[in-house]
């Protein structure tokens, strides 16, 4: 059941996200995910001496149960009848693509700016990313806000984009599995340095081609959303290599070079200062412009993508 899913399929989904985001109301294979990692978390920490080991372990479960789970209600819905399984395959579909998400949780932070109420900005933006917000102050909450939209553009929509076109819902959740694996131990503090190193490393590896991808993806639909295409090409190949991560450097790095603004620099995490490069030139401001600039980027880019999964799909179906 590995197989690309067919092209009515992704763009059901694709369409559901945009219009519907993630509704409290639809059971959210991210939510198990993350409780399923903090259970065996604390069951391998008691039972396994290495924590190398038992981070290994949490991979292989993480990434295990979670597929199986997927094949289990996509065979079962399949079992009861074939409407069923598409049904089943445009929920599970639906629900690993978090652009609308992204979208407006990004907004709630813009929202608060405008408003100038900074300590639900700062609210707001720490429930979406990995940093300190607390202290953060407006240059800084507009910076967080640019740069994760930046960088989920390639980990939240194309990664899961381009799963589902080469290989179902099925490659598109053991994604999720990988990626929240990650989020959730892959920091580089005493408690998950070691437990969290097999997480850290694998979403490297599956990020490596996405992250490229976006970045390209960016150049290309650049002009058609307003923004620089040379700026995107230019800042992507100077400075993509430079961030920490082998991966995010290069969409935050296009889309800074497409905006013409300037992101990176200095992080707190867990109440420690970790100095990062800058990524672009500070030719424009760090505003409300430059954020609905990251967004127009973002949804171009997916579509671009599905554009071209529509040219493929001759071969898959």
């Amino acid at each position: 059941m590995l197989a690309p899913a067919p092209l009515p399929v992704v763009l059901t989904a694709v369409l559901l996200d945009w219009l519907l985001g993630d509704p409290r109301w639809l059971p959210h294979p991210v939510v198990g995910i993350g409780r399923l990692i903090a259970g065996l978390e604390w069951q391998l920490r008691r039972v396994v001496a290495s924590e190398r080991l038992a981070g290994v372990l949490l991979v292989l479960l993480t990434v295990g149960i979670t597929t199986a789970c997927g094949w289990v209600l996509l065979r079962g819905a399949q079992l009861l009848h074939p409407w069923a399984g598409t049904l089943v395959a445009v929920l599970l579909s639906w629900t690993c693509l978090a652009a609308r998400s992204l979208h407006q949780e990004s907004r709630r932070v813009v929202d608060a700016l405008a408003n100038g109420d900074l300590p639900a900005a700062r609210d707001w933006l720490g429930r979406i990313v990995g940093r300190d917000t607390a202290q953060l102050g407006e240059p800084e909450l507009w910076r967080g806000t640019v740069e994760t939209v930046a960088e989920n553009s390639s980990d939240g929509v194309i990664a899961p984009l381009l799963c589902l076109l080469l290989g179902g819902p099925l490659l598109a959740l053991a994604y999720k599995a990988v990626n929240t694996l990650d989020s959730m131990v892959g920091y580089k503090n005493e408690r998950y340095l070691r437990f969290g190193w097999a997480s850290a490393r694998l979403d490297d590896l599956v990020n490596w081609l996405p992250a490229r991808l976006t970045g390209l993806l960016m150049v290309l639909v650049a002009p058609l959303v307003g923004l620089s295409a040379g700026g995107a090409w230019r800042i992507m190949r100077r400075d993509g290599r430079r961030h920490s991560s082998p991966n995010a450097g290069i969409p935050e790095a296009a889309a800074a070079g497409a905006l013409g603004v300037q992101l990176g620099g200095t992080n707190v995490y867990f109440g420690q200062p970790v100095a990062k490069p800058t990524l672009g030139e500070p030719l424009r401001p760090l505003d409300g412009t430059a954020w609905r600039g990251a967004v127009r980027l973002m949804y171009g880019t997916e579509l671009l993508l599905v554009t071209i999964g529509l040219g493929m799909t001759g071969g898959w179906r």
